[in-house]
């Protein structure tokens, strides 16, 4: 077979970067950048570039596993739906469906197929105890949408070519580029193509991040603090009469935040925060005497306790210096239908409260801070059993020991992918997933997120192994098989029979319904373009211009206006002010802080060899300060605890930032199994989220506390000790 080009697009994180990939025999060879992408390969990494070793993992799971005792055995497909479909329905009989819990992860998210087939499988059973990685870190974004706009979908994109000042509030975007819930490709060399004509670049972030390095000026922040320093620039703006009158769309509630921001103390917000009065004095004029600018908050805030309210205080601080639907400010893009609109279909209509806690459900999910209490307190809908797709929560969520703890005493565990990883060494069943250069279509709900009107099909590059479902295949067989109506519509399991007996009949697969029928219906409500011609280009599709003024007919409230001052964000404010935190750290004396990788994917890339041939352990970032204190060198291993748990990992000395400060990325210390050939499995790094207290969580977002978490070090053993060449191991074994 003679070797063929697949133009496509990775489908790891919202960079959403083009790809050129070169197959033979079914074998992918290569994977670059396309450069014929108008709109988003130049964000290009290792982690599209190795993905095929992912594809080609050497414990990916490529039949149905059924565990028997302490084994796995391979199993058909039919034997599979059977067996799961039989014990559900026994537990949803015995306890009702809520009895059924789900956690989807980020790869589901980015697989429009799937995703719109799980949620059809969960509403066919009828569920309301779903789970979902976004709980762990986006949630604060759309409450404050919500609250602020109407919809908990409303994404507004940063217009970075445009703008004369940037503050950016807990994101390193040199290393996890310029996206959030949107995407703005190439975004932060842009930033640095305008600070070069000129514009201001303000970072606000306790460590000296890569970003910070670029800055202007970077801000050391306390963290966990950040409200109080955007509470700060809001003083100054109102006290100094920066703030403008908006052009774009009306606001409500100016009134409200304007008399709370004056009424706080400046030098109480400033002593709060760790930085200076005169520093959040002169960030504040920068930015309002701007022409065009805009705040951004990213995971650093939402990681907080506080990371709503901070949300919102960068979002209103937008919104009074009018930038809002300006050049230079945050813009919506309206995409090629109606994301608002559809995202509402998709989420439950009503929203569920917990039975423990009594929390909303956010963008139709529960908080994964919940769920390892969910399963072991007793009572009427105490969840029983779990399917888990595509996602690793006992590493990617707080209090991971606690959750696996649950798991073990579940009566069913199914778990969907492409290994066997942490959260899946208790399954029941292991079936296999399919990785993005084995599927095909188009995921409308990139529509509005993108930063300018742009649509691409993705294409396959490769088959799945012989035999291997995708994912909303499955989803469909089991409602099928439990005989309960897939999207919980009456009478759609008998129009899939009807599709599939029309399919054979003619001969024609695609007469049996499948994704590509919904992605079509879905570009149709659009009215703007067709589906036949977003196919069409191979490259993908910029299909017209960047525009402003479509925020206004975005908007959800019911008097189409900005509400800046959603009472109950107030009052929470007005009571954070009122309270002054008189503990004492004595005992767990350092902060405990996240950071990104560049290379690293939350929990589910750390094992590929081609992005950690060098490093394979994540490491302790501490201030030179620290390390002496604390008679630690560069290298040496050590040992952080926390009032929750306690892990060891190897200590990094990086200059710059703030004092009494202990850095550790997140999404390692998953184990990956052997579940076919039983060997030992695999473990890489340390899991920082087991310091972390399921019971943190931000009020509102229910964001679990991954930031400002108190900790102490201690030193494993002097010196380098005996583990300090394990930063460039190639595995760790776990034993």
């Amino acid at each position: 077979m003679t070797k063929r080009t697949v133009y496509s697009f990775c489908h790891y994180c919202m960079c959403l970067c083009g790809t050129r990939i070169t197959v033979e025999n079914n074998k992918v060879l290569s994977i670059e950048p396309d450069r014929d992408n108008p709109f988003s390969w130049r964000d290009f990494c290792r982690k599209g570039k190795t993905a095929a070793q992912v594809v080609d993992h050497p414990r990916r799971i490529k039949t149905p596993l059924k565990r028997v005792g302490e084994r796995y055995v391979p199993a058909s497909y039919e034997e599979a739906e059977s067996d799961i479909a039989q014990r559900l329905l026994r537990i949803i009989e015995r306890h009702g469906p809520d009895a059924v819990g789900s956690y989807s992860g980020n790869p589901l998210g980015f697989n429009f197929s799937g995703s719109i087939f799980w949620n059809g499988l969960l509403d066919a059973i009828g569920t309301r105890n779903r789970f979902w990685v976004g709980s762990v870190d986006q949630n604060n974004t759309h409450v404050v949408m919500e609250q602020m706009y109407g919809t908990e979908m409303l994404a507004l994109i940063p217009d970075v070519d445009h703008a004369d000042c940037f503050v950016l509030v807990g994101m390193d975007p040199a290393q996890s580029k310029f996206v959030w819930v949107e995407t703005v490709p190439d975004g932060w060399n842009r930033v640095l193509a305008a600070q070069r004509r000129g514009a201001d670049l303000i970072v606000v972030d306790p460590r000296r991040s890569t970003t910070a390095e670029a800055a202007n000026t970077h801000v050391a922040i306390l963290p966990g603090t950040d409200w109080a320093f955007l509470l700060g620039v809001l003083h100054v703006l109102f006290a100094e009469k920066l703030q403008r009158s908006i052009t774009a769309v009306p606001l409500k509630g100016v009134d409200e935040i304007r008399a709370l921001a004056l009424s706080a103390s400046l030098d109480d917000l400033a002593d709060r925060c760790g930085v200076p009065a005169e520093t959040i004095r002169d960030v504040a004029r920068r930015f309002g005497r701007a022409q065009r600018g805009m705040c951004l908050t990213h995971t650093g805030v939402s990681h907080t306790p506080t990371g709503t309210l901070a949300e919102w205080l960068g979002a209103a601080i937008n919104a009074v210096t009018d930038r809002l639907d300006r050049p230079g400010g945050k813009r919506v893009e309206r995409g090629y239908l109606d994301l608002a609109q559809i995202w509402s279909k998709f989420a439950p209509p009503v929203k569920h409260r917990t039975r423990l806690r009594d929390n909303p459900t956010i963008a139709g999910f529960h908080s994964l801070a919940e769920l390892a209490d969910e399963i072991t307190t007793p009572g009427e809908g105490q969840i029983r059993a779990m399917l888990i797709a595509a996602g690793n929560p006992v590493v990617s969520g707080p209090d991971g020991a606690a959750l696996d703890r649950a798991f073990a005493q579940l009566e069913l565990l199914v778990a969907i992918d492409l290994v066997q990883r942490e959260s899946h060494r208790h399954a029941h069943w292991l079936i296999p997933g399919t990785h993005f250069l084995e599927r095909e279509g188009l995921h409308p709900l990139f529509a509005g997120l993108t930063e300018l009107p742009f649509a691409q099909y993705a294409r396959q590059a490769v088959k799945p192994p012989t035999g291997v479902k995708e994912e909303w295949q499955f989803f469909m067989d089991l409602a099928l098989r439990m005989d309960r109506n897939l999207f919980g519509k009456p009478g759609v399991n008998a129009f899939i029979r009807a599709s599939r007996w029309l399919a054979r009949m003619t001969g024609n697969p695609e007469h049996a319904m499948n994704p590509r029928w919904i992605e079509r219906l879905l570009v149709m409500s659009g009215r703007r373009l067709k589906y036949d011609d977003i196919r069409k280009h191979e490259h993908g599709w910029l299909y017209g211009e960047k525009e402003y003024g479509h925020f206004a007919k975005a908007l959800r409230t019911p008097d189409k206006s900005v509400h800046c001052a959603p009472p109950k964000f107030l009052w929470a404010l007005q009571q954070t002010l009122a309270e002054r935190s008189t503990r004492t750290r004595a005992e767990y004396p350092m902060l405990l802080i996240n950071r990104r990788v560049r290379e690293s994917m939350n929990s589910w890339l750390n094992e590929t060899e081609g992005l950690f041939a060098q490093q394979r352990y994540n490491v302790a970032e501490l201030h030179p300060d620290d390390a002496m204190g604390l008679g630690i060198v560069d290298g040496e291993w050590v040992r952080i605890h926390s009032p929750a748990g306690q892990i060891e990992l190897p200590v990094r000395i990086v200059p710059g930032g703030r004092a009494g400060v202990v850095t550790v990325p997140h999404g390692w210390g998953s184990a990956i199994y052997d579940p076919v050939n039983n060997d030992a499995p695999v473990r890489l790094g340390a899991n920082r989220n087991l310091l972390i207290d399921r019971h943190e969580i931000d009020p509102f977002s229910q964001t679990p506390a991954l930031n400002a978490k108190p900790v102490r070090i201690e030193r494993i053993s002097p010196g380098l000790g005996p583990r300090a060449d394990a930063t460039t191991q190639a595995l760790r074994v776990e034993a």
